[in-house]
């Protein structure tokens, strides 16, 4: 079972922070594989499974947080530079072996990810922007044979994924990366610093967005989410608003807190059917152009989209996706409200 894992840091407190042609029957069983928590295994074939490509990684020096490097993960052996993703990790998670499955996961589909650490204290929300920003960019500047800036993805987590909007604009409007495709992937959102309403309205029509949160929550509002969902300029047919709920098994549950996805804590089959499928559909429908992908990325609560697997019988609950979010929660229940003072964006709160 995942377990919380709360950084209590000055005012912040945030935590450390291919068709997928599985359906129920695939594992509804007791088939138990390798390194995952709990009784089901990641999935055999199709989207959310594990590409063929060996893992490789460079590390290089951060250019603004002394002591700490920033990590590119690739298909070894590659010829061409491939496709790529900028991880913004949550606050306190600036080692990648928190997540590193997911990075794996994504150089093993055959793509680039760039993780790029920032410190969690002595800094202002600013200064840890301009630390990935930073990084992103010498990445694509030191490494062309690597990167492909003509198809991009920004990922993030918890602060992470709220500076995914503004880091996103950067790279897409700024420097015009993604003009073969273009996605956001948002998990668990914390505030959205440096990014207006105005700026909201400016994202290239090629852009796809997946915004994700769990109903467990008990850090980050999920007006947040729902903010930014609502008034970045991406149509209803290419976005999805995706909520994770908790499944309980006789002898497991798979929780749906603060922290999904991690490896550290626990790694399991919501990591892999909750994040890395719908990721792993979104990069082939907005890199590729693929409309059976699109059916389970941004598939507006397709059976292809919201079904998980299920164990002996039990199906595990389905992801629930909407168009037009609405809080389920009092703002009293997170530690970092919507209303709170320090929102760039208290006024869209409601």
């Amino acid at each position: 079972m995942k377990t919380p894992i709360l950084f209590v840091i000055s005012f912040f407190l945030l935590l450390s922070c291919s068709k997928n042609d599985a359906d129920e029957s695939n594992q509804d069983s007791a088939y138990i594989d390798d390194d995952l928590a709990g009784p089901i295994s990641r999935p055999k074939t199709g989207y959310g499974s594990d590409g063929n490509y060996q893992v490789a990684k460079i590390s290089f020096p951060s250019p603004l947080y002394s002591g700490k490097n920033v990590e590119i993960f690739y298909p070894k052996d590659i010829t061409s530079p491939k496709p790529v993703i900028f991880y913004s990790h949550p606050y306190g998670g600036e080692e990648s072996a928190y997540n590193i499955g997911l990075y794996e996961f994504i150089a093993k589909k055959g793509y680039v990810v760039v993780f790029a650490p920032y410190p969690t204290t002595g800094v202002t929300v600013d200064e840890r922007y301009e630390t990935l920003w930073e990084s992103f960019k010498k990445a694509v500047t030191d490494y062309p044979g690597i990167i492909d800036t003509k198809k991009v993805g920004f990922m993030g987590h918890s602060f992470g994924a709220g500076a995914s909007f503004a880091l996103a604009h950067r790279g897409f409007i700024d420097e015009g990366w993604g003009q073969n495709g273009r996605f956001i992937f948002a998990m668990a959102q914390w505030y959205s610093y440096q990014i207006t309403q105005a700026e909201l309205q400016e994202f290239p029509e090629n852009t796809k967005l997946i915004t994700q949160v769990y109903n467990d929550d008990v850090t980050n509002d999920h007006r947040l989410a729902i903010d930014i969902f609502k008034n970045i300029n991406i149509p209803n047919s290419e976005k999805d608003f995706i909520l994770i709920k908790k499944s309980v098994l006789p002898t497991f549950t798979y929780t749906a807190e603060h922290n999904l996805p991690n490896t550290q804590s626990s790694y399991d089959a919501y990591d892999y059917y909750g994040i890395y499928r719908l990721l792993d559909a979104m990069i082939d429908y907005s890199f590729n152009g693929n409309l059976t992908a699109k059916n389970t990325a941004l598939g507006n609560g397709s059976k292809e989209q919201v079904t998980m697997p299920s164990y002996n019988g039990q199906p595990l609950s389905p992801l629930e996706e909407t168009d037009n979010p609405s809080p389920l929660y009092p703002q009293s229940k997170y530690s970092f409200q919507c209303g709170a003072l320090n929102n760039p964006r208290i006024t869209n709160c409601n």
